[in-house]
């Protein structure tokens, strides 16, 4: 995935593209709202994180000309004002979905996904609707989940916990993403669901439920 950070906050700046590296994704950077304009319109990429208080052109400014030029990249605006009114504008003017700093990594990992799952998920090929590692394969389009040459019933939870774990790629997974990804960013987060759905996707999986290593004090990682 292509991101393109706005960002005129060095120290913040670097926590989010290491973070972003870590996952796997490309990262540009524009420190103010002039490069960040340019970059965002002689560019592709899938999702624009945008820092409202910039200096030169703000990021109010910064989203309205990208939609006035067209642009259906997603946007998503982080900004220390979290009151309800700078929210309604920042959608009002094009944004897609708004974080008010200070917010938890795993929570801005989690929406930028889904705002790339929403843009991109109409428009999948046929062949990425299968997803296969080992002895488990997930068939996106019939919602099948078959382990070796039995299909497995699961739960669209259940469904919802494999198809993370399988994108993954083997990288850990904190109980805070995983509850943000899939039961959503209201969630309990002192709840144990999590670690409930995990065990009884285990259970049914079978041999293949032992690759869902348990990391403690940290998540899971699937191997």
């Amino acid at each position: 995935m292509n991101i393109l950070l706005v960002e005129d906050e060095t120290r913040v700046a670097d926590f989010i593209r290491r973070g972003l590296a870590a996952e796997g994704w490309s990262v540009d950077h524009a420190a103010n709202g002039e490069d960040g304009l340019e970059l965002a319109t002689q560019n592709a990429y899938d999702v624009v994180l945008l820092d409202l208080m910039l200096p030169g052109i703000q990021g109010q400014d910064v989203c309205r000309k990208l939609r006035a030029r067209k642009s259906k990249t997603p946007i998503i605006m982080l900004t220390a004002l979290d009151g309800p009114e700078e929210k309604v504008e920042g959608l009002k003017i094009g944004a897609d979905d708004y974080l008010p700093k200070p917010f938890d990594f795993d929570e801005l990992v989690a929406r930028v996904e889904a705002l790339h799952r929403r843009a991109t998920g109409y428009a999948a090929d046929v062949s990425d609707m299968i997803i296969s590692s080992g002895g488990i394969t997930f068939d996106r389009s019939s919602l099948e989940v078959s382990v070796g040459d039995m299909v497995i019933e699961l739960s669209k939870k259940e469904r919802d916990l494999l198809q993370l774990f399988l994108t993954s790629n083997g990288r850990v997974l904190s109980r805070e993403r995983i509850l943000n990804a899939v039961w959503g960013l209201n969630a309990d987060p002192l709840t144990n669901v999590v670690d409930v759905y995990v065990g009884r996707l285990r259970r049914k999986m079978g041999k293949e439920g032992a690759r869902i290593v348990t990391l403690r004090n940290v998540g899971y990682r699937m191997t």
